[in-house]
């Protein structure tokens, strides 16, 4: 099972998205995915690649693959086994980011998601993962909110 992640270039609530994606991770390693695509651009694809290269300790089987949309990048190569260039190199420049999100999409099983709202790239791609039929598991945010005069906020 291949494993792909998706979300917003900013984390509100960092520790508690943490928290919930080393509990997906694990639980995805558990039931036999050992395969992980990661796009290298934002706090969400960063700390992914940070969960799945912490992990790989207790599950030394786990690869990670960076998936680059351009040639020269400047990523930190040392969080992942890996990596890889679709063929992107007659994409136009602007459009080599989406391009490579469809392509990681399109070669996973399974893909984990940050989105918090509808617009933007990431929203876009969990769409296109919709679409595609792909298994999804979507974080929500935890409920911390207080409850006043009876009602959430």
């Amino acid at each position: 099972m291949i494993v792909t992640f998706c979300g917003h270039r900013t984390i509100d609530r960092p520790a508690e998205v943490k928290s919930w994606l080393e509990e997906v991770v694990r639980s995805l390693i558990l039931q036999g995915s050992n395969k992980f695509l990661l796009g290298g651009y934002g706090a969400f694809d960063l700390m992914a690649a940070h969960v799945v290269h912490e992990l790989k300790a207790e599950f030394p089987s786990v690869e990670s693959t960076l998936v680059l949309a351009y040639l020269s990048t400047d990523a930190d190569l040392h969080l992942y086994d890996n990596s890889l260039y679709p063929s992107l190199e007659n994409v136009p420049p602007r459009y080599a980011i989406s391009r490579r999100n469809r392509w990681l999409i399109e070669n996973s099983d399974v893909v984990v998601a940050y989105v918090q709202h509808s617009w933007g790239g990431a929203a876009t791609t969990l769409s296109y993962a919709k679409r595609k039929g792909k298994a999804v598991i979507t974080y929500r945010r935890r409920c911390w909110s207080l409850c006043i005069r009876g009602r959430l906020h």
